[in-house]
């Protein structure tokens, strides 16, 4: 497993009196940046999601008055002008993305993900905020689902916004990687409420391979572009990968459990293996100093040396994928979702 590259006194003091603004702030992403944004001597974070709910749920938790709450939705671009007023850093973590329930209403995918992000960078530019930084994923390499074809075009709007903002002092850039650990429509959840409730647990093909990554490790990953990035860069973690059936092993295992397994057809949009970088984007790919991979194609660019610091071409010749990485062992996967909390109390 990777190291986690934790953040330092330099990162953490780069949001010293910034006003940070969070789009979908209410989701297992957003309240994790809060938390520990709220660990800095930021000035202020703006929640904005459609989940008033939530939102009261998570002004009761923090009780933090650098907090503020809005209500609104991503679609609605003179509510997103209003939110990012004065505002240096923007978080983009909106989005539709339950993928079998998109592949039935594609376009109102297309209105959030597409259109919506579209509306932020609009907003962006027109309010002269500093960075905007928006978060991808797998699904948008070499995208055959609805889902993965809107957050490719999110990306696409972000680097591009960067060409043509003009007089704009706003830098765009988009962090990538697959699904958090243990996170909301993940296997683990999935996996354990079948156990509990003694059902089969279904899976596809036990070869299945996905990319690991923690919520620590994507936290540091955001933190660490916000500080680096040079706009129109797309960053991309080192991450090693597991088997689908090695992590239904394991929770058996922590569970003291025996559910039966059950095959089941591949669901509409899976991909055997997750890509986080395809064959075409690698001639356009570095490393930099934090070691991560940095996609960047912005031709006014070229001595990209400069650009980023110590940024060097990647070694990698083919396809960034979760089957040529190491497969983490089952013992390290029962380490990891010990120390991720991810194994209900009660077990």
């Amino acid at each position: 497993m990777r190291k986690v590259i934790l953040p330092n006194l330099k990162s953490l003091l780069m949001f010293e009196n910034k006003k940070i603004l969070i789009t979908g702030g209410t989701g297992s992403l957003g309240t994790a940046l809060t938390t520990r944004l709220l660990t800095t001597d930021v000035d202020t974070i703006r929640i904005f999601s459609r989940d008033e709910l939530k939102q009261s749920q998570m002004e009761s938790h923090f009780n933090d008055e650098r907090l503020r709450f809005l209500i609104g939705d991503v679609r609605d671009k003179e509510r997103l002008e209003k939110a990012v007023e004065d505002i240096n850093i923007v978080i983009h973590t909106a989005a539709l993305k339950q993928v079998p329930v998109i592949e039935y209403n594609p376009f109102e995918a297309i209105k959030t993900n597409v259109q919506g992000s579209q509306n932020l960078v609009e907003a962006c530019l027109k309010k002269d905020v500093e960075f905007a930084l928006a978060i991808g994923t797998d699904k948008a390499v070499s995208p055959f689902n609805t889902y993965g074809a809107t957050k490719l075009l999110m990306e696409r709007l972000f680097v591009s916004a960067n060409y043509y903002k003009g007089e704009h002092k706003t830098k765009f850039a988009c962090v990538r990687y697959g699904n958090v650990l243990g996170s909301r429509g993940s296997i683990i959840p999935k996996f354990i409420d079948q156990i509990i409730s003694g059902k089969k647990i279904t899976i596809t093909d036990p070869n299945m391979t996905r990319f690991n990554i923690t919520l620590d490790q994507a936290l540091d990953l955001i933190f660490r572009v916000i500080k680096n990035a040079v706009g129109g860069d797309v960053h991309i973690p080192k991450l090693d990968a597991f088997k689908v059936g090695d992590v239904k092993d394991v929770l058996l295992d922590l569970m003291g459990c025996k559910n039966e397994e059950e095959r089941i057809p591949v669901r509409i949009g899976e991909k055997f293996h997750e890509i986080l970088i395809n064959e075409h984007e690698i001639r356009n790919t570095y490393e930099n100093q934090d070691n991560d991979y940095v996609i960047y194609e912005n031709q006014l660019n070229p001595n990209l040396t400069e650009t980023i610091p110590n940024a060097k071409k990647t070694t990698f010749t083919t396809e960034y994928s979760s089957d040529k990485v190491k497969t983490t062992p089952k013992e390290e996967l029962k380490q990891i979702f010990i120390e991720q909390n991810l194994i209900p109390k009660k077990f």
